[in-house]
Order: structure tokens, then sequence, then C-alpha cells
């Protein structure tokens, strides 16, 4: 909900907009696992932690490890999610995948790192864009 200038937000406010930031983006989410399979890859993990930060989700392409930061709007004011990835996030992403990769023990021989981007209109289906290999 878009702050206007002269209101006060509330707790309750606040947590009502975190609620629904957090729906949209596990929608998303869903929405990217459910495509990356579609196309052949195999989900491996979802919002896995460590304290380096988050992985939104964790997926093989044949022999390559992909890690895929997914990024939810509801509309282009703020922009694409393509363009909410910045290098140094996307640096992040590849620490995080060196962590992951000691934690479950897997070995491959190429890590990727890729964004999908899923806009989720009013109405209608979902679109989604798929960036691979933004490092």
């Amino acid at each position: 909900m878009p702050l206007v200038a002269g209101t006060t937000l509330t707790a309750e406010g606040v947590a009502g907009a975190m609620a629904r930031a957090q729906a949209i983006g596990k929608y998303g989410e869903d929405v990217a696992a459910r495509f990356l399979v579609e196309r052949g890859m195999t989900v491996l993990d979802r919002n896995w932690r460590c304290d380096v930060g988050e992985i939104d989700i964790v997926a093989r392409d044949g022999d390559t490890l992909v890690i895929c930061e997914v990024k939810t709007r509801s509309g282009l004011s703020h922009g694409s999610g393509l363009e909410a990835v910045t290098r140094a996030k996307a640096d992040r992403q590849r620490r995080l995948a060196r962590r992951w990769l000691a934690a479950s023990g897997l070995r491959v021989p190429r890590v990727r790192v890729d964004v999908v981007a899923v806009l989720r209109p009013e109405r209608g289906a979902a679109t989604v864009d798929h960036l691979r290999g933004v490092v």
C-alpha cells in the first residue's frame, strides 16, 4: 500500500504490507520453480539460508548447478525484477552457491546464477522472464 504524505503508518499497516509482500514473493517463487521444472531443470532446494544470505531456488540444469534469484513484482512502477539484481547481489549469490555446495556435499563442474522475474498483474496470468548466467 503506498504511503501518502500526511498519513500515519501503523504497526498493523506495516504488518499487513509485509504479509502481502511475503505472499507475493512466495507466489513468485512457486511460479518460478514450476517454470524451471517445465524447462527440464530439477529443483534441489528452496529458500536455503545461511549467515551470508538466502538462495531462493537451487536447481540443476544437466550437470550445472543453478542458483536462482527470484524477483516478483505486481507492477512495473519500481522497475522489472530483472533490473533489481545488482552486480553485488549476483556476487553474493555466487558466495551462497559455494556455501550450499559445501553443505550439500554435491560436486558439479559448473555453477550458474540466474534471475527469474515474475510479473503478477492484477488480472490474468503471470509472466516470467528468465535471465541465464548473470555472472
